[in-house]
């Protein structure tokens, strides 16, 4: 169910059509769950940390987020395509403690108060205000990560790890790709996560 809404999601917000591939195999029990620490980084069950120190032992960003992503079988492109992911969605400083914006409207960011017009098909609406955004439309599914980030604007959040993807030449040659061309973004962005979502 988890899987079907990510993918639901995504095209509902503007992004493409994720053909996944449904009816993995469920876990007997706890047992059968790998421990927060066992896949060699911090207490976040393998998934990147957004600044240092990185739990994989990494001295910067590039090389953590290959160290966490190359190990599942991603290449550096899937992991730059992977990270457009941020488009949607917010950071609130209760639950990483990256940012220093919160829950609720007095929280807030520039672009995640309640009347800012941040959906895909321009309604009103958008849940909870509160926290910060990676961009001013955090609803919608675009290539626009690419394009905006905090170095053009304070108010959007930019980790040490999305800074990496267009400083390190070899992630950067992607990032410029998506910026350009949405449609490359779509089509990639819908084979990785597909590809994750089959990871279990």
């Amino acid at each position: 169910l988890i899987q079907m809404a990510s993918a639901v999601s995504i095209e509902h917000a503007g992004g493409p059509k994720i053909a996944m591939k449904y009816g993995r195999r469920d876990a007997s029990g706890p047992e059968a769950c790998p421990d927060q620490k066992s896949r060699g980084t911090a207490a976040n069950a393998g998934l990147p940390d957004g600044a240092p120190p990185y739990g994989c032992g990494a001295s910067d960003a590039p090389t953590h987020l290959r160290n966490i992503f190359h190990r599942m079988g991603f290449d550096d492109q899937e992991i730059v395509a992977l990270s457009g992911a941020h488009t949607l969605g917010r950071a609130f400083k209760e639950r990483s403690g990256l940012v220093s914006e919160g829950y609720g409207e007095a929280e807030a960011c520039k672009y995640t108060r309640s009347g800012c017009p941040v959906r895909h098909d321009g309604k009103a609406g958008m849940g909870m205000p509160g926290g910060k955004s990676w961009t001013r439309n955090w609803l919608k599914f675009d290539n626009s990560y690419f394009k905006e980030y905090a170095e053009n604007d304070e108010n959007l959040l930019w980790l040490e790890t999305d800074k990496a993807l267009h400083t390190d030449s070899v992630f950067k040659q992607t990032f410029d790709l998506y910026k350009n061309d949405q449609a490359a973004f779509f089509r990639d962005y819908a084979a990785v996560h597909k590809k994750l979502s089959e990871l279990g």
